[in-house]
């Protein structure tokens, strides 16, 4: 297992960037996300509907903001907030194919330093280590590059699979949060995993590899 993360250390801006993690199970790559992407995400986002949509957060003032975004508009954006510093919005690749997506948002300085990550997968890689893999990275990242303490992840209790991310990594449970996002219509509970830099003092990534390597 080669950690190349490293070599992205010496950026001279925080965006765009690539990280890049090989395995022997996959080359887990992050990349910012871009317009020609389309018609991938899209399709990639069509066949995994049913596994997706019942996660995915909506507003609670339908109609509003003339409709959805389209797929340029919505790159258009993410790239607006990345070059203003709030947000890294992340390609998910393994070995060279667009496999989902992970987003660094809510980038905050001053007292807090702080940020927090959502990540969706296609189902057919889904426990193979791709988001782990990934989240680890991009914590990684924030802590040693943006200079930011605490990276938090908030997760419906009911998903088992995103649970499944922050148990490997072994992120803290700091409780639930009531009726803390907008989700197909109504308000739900999150549970909220976080971390800081003192609990990773050789890096998230080093910590999962570790992991990775001594489980059963």
């Amino acid at each position: 297992m080669t950690n190349k993360l490293a070599r992205t250390w010496s950026v001279s801006k925080p965006w765009p960037v690539t990280l890049r993690e090989d395995a022997t199970d996959g080359s887990v790559v992050l990349r910012p996300l871009r317009r020609k992407d389309g018609h991938a995400w899209m399709t990639l986002r069509a066949r995994n509907a049913s596994w997706l949509e019942r996660w995915e957060a909506t507003s609670p003032r339908p109609g509003t903001g003339g409709g959805p975004p389209t797929f340029g508009e919505y790159v258009r954006i993410l790239s607006a907030q990345a070059r203003a510093g709030t947000t890294l919005p992340f390609a998910v690749e393994l070995d060279g194919e667009l496999v989902g997506q992970l987003t660094v948002s809510g980038i905050t300085y001053g007292s807090l330093c702080s940020a927090s990550i959502g990540y969706w997968v296609g189902e057919h890689v889904a426990g193979r280590g791709v988001i782990p893999t990934a989240v680890a990275m991009s914590v990684d990242y924030c802590f040693q590059v943006l200079g930011l303490h605490r990276i938090e992840v908030n997760i419906r209790p009911e998903n088992g699979p995103s649970l499944r991310v922050v148990e490997k990594l072994g992120l803290r449970d700091e409780g639930v949060r009531e009726r803390y996002l907008h989700i197909q219509g109504q308000w739900c509970d999150h549970r909220t995993f976080a971390i800081t830099t003192e609990e990773v003092p050789d890096g998230l990534l080093t910590r999962w590899q570790e992991r990775r390597r001594d489980a059963p």
